[in-house]
C-alpha cells in the first residue's frame, strides 16, 4: 500500500491545487529492455523537484533493472512474481505486446490496486506497450489524473495527457485513440532526456566537423537480449576501419552476453573497451564521432548531442523511428540486424571517405531535439 508524506504544489496544471502523489507503472526485462524505466526515472527526477512524492509500481521480470529505481532514491513497490499460468494468461491479451506484461492485464490491475490501497494517487503515469484503455479505465478510480507515455499509436487509451516523443508523429495519429479533451505532447521536442544531455549539448556540437573521425561507440540497448552487439562487431571486422579508430561498447549489467562481447572485443584489432552500467552516457556520447545503435529511446540522446548515427533494427517497433530519422537525414538506417554484414561496411566506408556527410548528419540530428523535453512536459502538464 502506498505510504509516506505528500507535498503541496499550488497551480492549475495537470494535478491542480492539492498535495501531489505520483505513481509510475512501468516495467523492464530482457524482452522489454531498460528504456521505459530510464525515461520514467528522468521524468520522476524532474517531478520530484516540483515537490512530488514519486512511487514506482514494477514487476520483477527476468532481466529487470528495477533495482535502479531504488538506487535513484524512489520508493518501489514490486508487483507479485510471474508463474507459468500467468505467462499463459498474458498471451491472451488483445494488444500486440501483451506478453510483455507477464500476466493478464486484469490481474495486473488487481495487483496495482492492491499496491495503491484505498487512497488515490494524484497522478498515475503509465509507460507500457502491453497496457491500453481497458487497463486504464479499470484503475481510474484510484487516480485523479492519468498520463500515458506511448511510442506506437497502435491502441486506445483513456488518459488526460498523452506523450509520444517520436519524429514524424502528429496529433492526428491519436485522434481516434484518446479522448478528445486529452492533452497531446507530441514529437521529439518532448523527448524524455535527463538534464545531462542538454548540459553537454553545446560542447558536443562544437566539436562536430572539427576533428578526425576516430571514436566509435556501439550501444544496442542496455540488455541486448539477442546479442546484436556481437553481430555488429563481426560486421566491423569487414569494414577495414582506419588504424586510429577506437571502439567503445556500452551495455547494462543485466545484459546476458557480457562475457561473449568482452571476449570478442579482444579480437577486433582496434583499441576497444567495454563499458558496463555507465552513469555518464552524455559525456561518452559527446566525446564520440560516430555511433552504431538501435532506433530506440537513445535516438533522441544522440540527436540532442548531434552524434552521427548508424541505426540497426532489432525489433519491429523500431522501424518507423529508424525510417523517420533516415528520411530526415539525421541518421543512416542500416536495416535489419540480419543484413548488417554487407550493409554496415558499405555505409561506413562511404561516410569515412566523405566526412562532410557526417557533419551534415550531425546538424540535422541536432535540429530535432535540444534535450529540454522534460522541462516542457513539466511546464505544460504539471505547472500553473
Amino acid at each position: 500500500m502506498l505510504t509516506g508524506p505528500t507535498l503541496l504544489l499550488m497551480g492549475d496544471g495537470l494535478l491542480g491545487k492539492y498535495p501531489m502523489k505520483v505513481a509510475f507503472r512501468v516495467d523492464s526485462s530482457l524482452e522489454i529492455g531498460t528504456g521505459h524505466v530510464m525515461r520514467c526515472l528522468a521524468l520522476a527526477d524532474s517531478i520530484r523537484r516540483l515537490g512530488c512524492k514519486c512511487i514506482f509500481l514494477s514487476r520483477d521480470l527476468p532481466g529487470s533493472s528495477i533495482e535502479t529505481i531504488n538506487d535513484k532514491g524512489f520508493e518501489l513497490i514490486t508487483l507479485p512474481k510471474v508463474n507459468a499460468n500467468n505467462k499463459a494468461e498474458a498471451k491472451e491479451g488483445e494488444v500486440a505486446h501483451a506478453s510483455w506484461l507477464g500476466v493478464h492485464w486484469s490481474r495486473d490491475v488487481t495487483d496495482c490496486l492492491n499496491a495503491i490501497g484505498s487512497s488515490k494517487v494524484d497522478c498515475l503515469i503509465v509507460d507500457h506497450y502491453a497496457l491500453n484503455v481497458k487497463w486504464e479505465k479499470s484503475i481510474r478510480s484510484r487516480c485523479n489524473r492519468l498520463l500515458v507515455i506511448d511510442d506506437l499509436a497502435d491502441r486506445r487509451h483513456d488518459c488526460d495527457v498523452l506523450i509520444d516523443q517520436n519524429l514524424g508523429r502528429s496529433n492526428h495519429d491519436y485522434d481516434a485513440l484518446i479522448p478528445r479533451a486529452s492533452q497531446k505532447l507530441i514529437g521529439p521536442k518532448y523527448a524524455l532526456l535527463r538534464p545531462e544531455f542538454h548540459n553537454w549539448r553545446v560542447k558536443s556540437l562544437n566539436r562536430r566537423g572539427k576533428c578526425t573521425v576516430r571514436k566509435l561507440i556501439i550501444s544496442m540497448g542496455g540488455v541486448d537480449k539477442d546479442n546484436s552487439t556481437s553481430a555488429v562487431l563481426e560486421a566491423l571486422k569487414r569494414c577495414n576501419l582506419p588504424d586510429q579508430v577506437s571502439i567503445k561498447v556500452i551495455l547494462g549489467l543485466k545484459a546476458p552476453y557480457l562475457k561473449e562481447v568482452k571476449a570478442l572485443l579482444k579480437t577486433m584489432g582496434y583499441d576497444s573497451e567495454l563499458l558496463v552500467n555507465i552513469n555518464d552516457m552524455a559525456k561518452v556520447m559527446s566525446d564520440a564521432d560516430i555511433a552504431i545503435g538501435t532506433p530506440g529511446s537513445t535516438s533522441w540522446e544522440r540527436c540532442c548531442l548531434g552524434l552521427p548515427s548508424f541505426l540497426v533494427v532489432t525489433a519491429d517497433n523500431q522501424i518507423s523511428v529508424g525510417k523517420a530519422l533516415d528520411c530526415y537525414g539525421a541518421a543512416v538506417l542500416i536495416g535489419s540486424i540480419n543484413n548488417i554484414a554487407t550493409s554496415l561496411p558499405e555505409k561506413l566506408k562511404l561516410h569515412f571517405e566523405n566526412p562532410e556527410l557526417l557533419d551534415e548528419m550531425a546538424k540535422k540530428a541536432a535540429s530535432i531535439c535540444d534535450g529540454l523535453g522534460i522541462k516542457r512536459i513539466t511546464d505544460e502538464a504539471f505547472s500553473c
